[in-house]
């Protein structure tokens, strides 16, 4: 068989890969860059977040609740049943209006409905009376 009609795996060094990358469009940088301009942008005040209670932050995909004063908690929005969107936080229950899963505030944890799994928390940090996802 002739060596030459036989592919060889092409070696690329990390600098490869990047320089290969930049030909393919700026989708990379530009997630990159909108993954950092998001983790530095607040999610909410906290002041806005009522004792017993929460807010669905949609644009950020989060959902933040107080569950006692001072007590931050911070689940993904995104319902563990089926995908959709949690809608609203009423009765210390988080809402999702698609099959009427409801999650406790505190936990996260499915008190209702068909979802039998938890909401995923999130890391979060408290600066200046604002929550920051990490």
């Amino acid at each position: 068989m002739d060596e030459r009609a036989v592919p060889r795996q092409a070696e690329c060094s990390r600098r490869c890969l990047v320089a290969g990358s930049v030909g393919l469009g700026l989708a990379g940088p530009v997630l990159i860059a909108a993954s950092a301009e998001a983790a530095g942008k607040a999610v909410i005040a906290t002041s806005k977040v009522p004792v017993g209670g929460g807010v669905v932050v949609a644009d950020r995909g989060v959902v933040v609740t107080q569950p006692k004063a001072g007590r931050f908690r911070v689940f993904t929005a995104v319902c563990t049943h089926e995908g959709c969107t949690v809608g609203e936080v009423t009765d210390q229950r988080i809402v999702c209006p698609c099959h009427g899963s409801q999650f406790a505030i505190g936990s996260g944890k499915p008190v209702a409905g068909p979802a039998q799994t938890p909401l995923a928390k999130k890391a979060f940090t408290i600066k200046k009376g604002k929550i920051f996802l990490d």
